[in-house]
């Protein structure tokens, strides 16, 4: 069972890749569907066995590198944090491939696009099964591989194309940082097994290093490199400008990458990682900003964003900044709990905005939609529940986590804490208006989209229908069953996967906060929705009338929409700073400079030119007249006769040197002689 819930996915991909075109599109739907299946059921049985029973398994399978006195195998680690993690990964991979059934259906290409699903789920596992640090970086690596061939699964798209290299050379940035990060930890490990450095690592706790001039504590510098490769992966402030545009592929895509898999794996990477972390107080305090930060500033996008993919993308960039700050926290627990929760209801949404751009024949502008209630209420039903789930509305599962990652951040009693609660808080707010709003626009609002758009309109096929009730259902009690499994009073079922240092805040110190502090993110989030109601249900003229007109109040709110809109001008900033400055570095200098020019010049095309050139002017002396080839011939003598006596001369003797001139001038009589005469 260990080895066929990693062996399954691999075993589809490689099927599939090498005989779809014998299983044709629905062998090929079958058969992933099938293994994807299998994989789910066996996630539950290890759950239950590893998580419930405390059985922690590890499997070594083979010798991988064997270099002096580096020696690394190929293993499996089971611990509570990887069942937890294979639960999510496999349940929500399960119900997209089985989505991608009905939503893809049409598509030429449809069995590769089912066999990439099966690999980004393949190295998923690899991620977070892993017994070692190269392993996981293995995952980490094929999981980035993924994101780009299935952005750019429709490559003859343009913006497709744009998207997935923007998504390569984000997440290479933060590659480099997690790569200086292991190099910095084997340097002075001498290991990257988790079983090896983990108990052993506070005694270097002590220890500093010099990077670039700077001398540091190790495990700071270790961290801050690892959340380089944290802002990549998971999308924090910085490099998350990959996120949004990742849209450009397909909606289970979108689902995938969002809710179960890539996302995931850099608070994944923090989690653990909590064995470091704990040891340095920076990288801790760079988390809990980092995160902070990034929650408030996608959910200000978040608000302006008219695309209906979009605005679920930047609020998967806003919780991902919850689950960070807890971490940054120490509460690991937390933001674990906040990630499982989130991966079920952003699923949801996902999945129900691709039926609905499915239904209106590809529009993803909320702008050119309105009136949809009608038509779609399965749809309607599905998206408000995910977006319920997300606000925090009370009881439903986002509630559960979402708020406790607050009282936790105000009950660590620290000026960190405090300020990222109330950026929480405010994002919360901004959260509900812009969940609100998609809702409002969407369905409730005139038909704003064209004619063929509602003529064609139709409900989700039954295969888009089973993923959307499960994940619905899951979006409900999810949290209120799990609450007491992974956070709740005395749980131990985390044993040794998760490491807090003695002196951290305890979960329970949120339990003793004031009660008006506890209800503040609830209020926070009723009062976002209910302004956001207000003012498109009411209002909404006398908003669009501030931007009408060249008054000081329009021209500001104009510049404060753009500004929002533009995404804060990151990507104006990036293009500006970085790829036209290098686009031009390497059209004009790199390669018609240097290319084309300087290497060429003396390089293949200099020589080509003076062996030519030499060729030509040997030709020329080829006339055929005897006196000029004796002409030739004396003068390879005379060359010859010189190199000869040289020696003689460099004995600085007169009598060799008046020598060496008569014979000089004797030949040079007799060669002219021969040559006219």
């Amino acid at each position: 069972m260990y080895l066929n819930i990693i062996l399954l996915p691999l075993y589809s991909f490689l099927t599939v890749s090498l005989f779809g075109s014998k299983l044709g599109n629905k062998g090929s739907i079958f058969l992933t569907t099938f293994f994807m299946f299998f994989s789910m059921v066996f996630s539950f049985f290890m759950f239950y066995e590893i998580a419930l029973h405390q059985s922690v398994c590890y499997v070594s399978m083979f010798d991988w590198v064997i270099s002096d006195l580096f020696e690394l195998t190929w293993g499996l680690q089971f611990d509570t944090l990887t069942v937890s993690m294979l639960v999510l990964v496999n349940t929500v991979s399960f119900l997209v491939h089985l989505y991608s059934a009905d939503y893809m259906n049409g598509d030429p290409h449809h069995a590769r696009f089912m066999s990439y699903l099966s690999l980004f789920y393949f190295f998923m596992i690899v991620l977070v099964s892993g017994d070692n640090l190269i392993q996981l970086f293995v995952g980490w690596e094929g999981v980035g591989l993924c994101s780009y061939l299935l952005i750019n699964f429709w490559n003859s798209r343009m913006q497709a194309n744009k998207a997935a290299i923007k998504a390569m050379i984000m997440n290479r940035i933060g590659d480099l940082g997690l790569c200086i990060g292991l190099f910095l930890l084997f340097l002075i490990t001498g290991s990257l097994d988790f079983a090896s450095i983990f108990p052993v690592a506070y005694y270097w706790s002590d220890l500093t290093v010099n990077f670039l001039g700077i001398d540091a504590n190790v495990y700071s510098a270790i961290c801050l490199f690892f959340c380089l490769g944290v802002m990549g992966k998971s999308a924090q402030l910085g490099l998350h400008t990959w996120l949004p545009d990742a849209m450009e592929g397909p909606t289970p895509v979108s689902a995938l990458i969002h809710a179960a898999t890539m996302v995931t794996a850099g608070v994944f990477l923090v989690l653990r990682c909590s064995y470091l972390f704990e040891l340095t107080s920076t990288g801790l305090l760079f988390l809990t900003f980092l995160g902070g930060f990034t929650a408030f500033f996608a959910a200000t996008i978040g608000v302006f964003q008219n695309d209906l993919k979009k605005v679920i993308a930047y609020s998967t960039c806003s919780q991902l900044g919850y689950m960070v700050f807890a971490s940054g926290l120490s509460m690991y627990q937390v933001s674990f709990f906040h990630l499982f929760n989130h991966g079920f209801f952003k699923a949801l949404l996902f999945l129900s905005a691709g039926a609905i751009i499915h239904a209106v024949q590809d529009e993803q502008d909320m702008r050119k939609m309105g009136g949809l209630l009608q038509l779609l209420p399965f749809s309607y039903s599905m998206i408000m529940i995910g977006s319920l789930s997300l606000m925090g509305v009370p009881f439903l599962t986002g509630f559960y986590s979402k708020d406790l990652v607050l009282e936790v951040a105000y009950s660590s009693y620290v000026v960190s804490g405090h300020f990222v609660f109330w950026l929480g808080a405010i994002s919360a707010c901004l959260t509900s208006f812009y969940s609100i709003r998609l809702v409002f626009l969407t369905f409730y609002t005139k038909p704003n989209g064209f004619k063929v758009y509602y003529e064609h309109t139709h409900e989700s096929p039954i295969y888009m229908a089973i993923p959307l009730m499960t994940l619905a259902i899951a979006s409900i009690y999810l949290g209120y069953l799990g609450k007491d499994l992974f956070v709740g009073p005395g749980v131990q079922s985390w044993g040794a996967s998760i490491f807090r240092a003695p002196y951290s805040a305890d979960l329970m110190d949120a339990e003793f906060i004031p009660t008006g502090i506890k209800l503040l993110p609830v209020v926070f989030s009723l009062c976002g929705g209910f302004i956001s109601f207000l003012l498109y249900k009411f209002f909404m003229q006398v908003a669009m009338s501030l931007f009408i007109g060249d008054s000081t109040i329009s021209v500001i709110a104009q510049r404060v929409y753009r500004f929002f809109n533009q995404k804060w001008l990151f990507d104006v900033f990036y293009n500006q700073a970085g790829a036209i400055p290098l686009l031009l570095f390497g059209g004009r200098t790199s390669f018609v400079l240097l290319d084309k020019g300087y290497i060429e010049f003396f390089g293949p095309y200099g020589l080509i030119k003076l062996v030519s050139s030499l060729s030509k002017t040997m030709s020329r002396l080829q006339t055929g007249w005897i006196h000029h080839s004796l002409f030739i011939l004396l003068g390879g003598v005379l060359l010859l006769l010189l190199c000869s006596f040289l020696p003689l001369v460099e004995s600085h003797s007169i009598l060799n040197i008046i020598d060496f001139i008569q014979y000089v001038v004797i030949i040079f009589i007799t060669f002219v002689f021969v040559s006219f005469f």
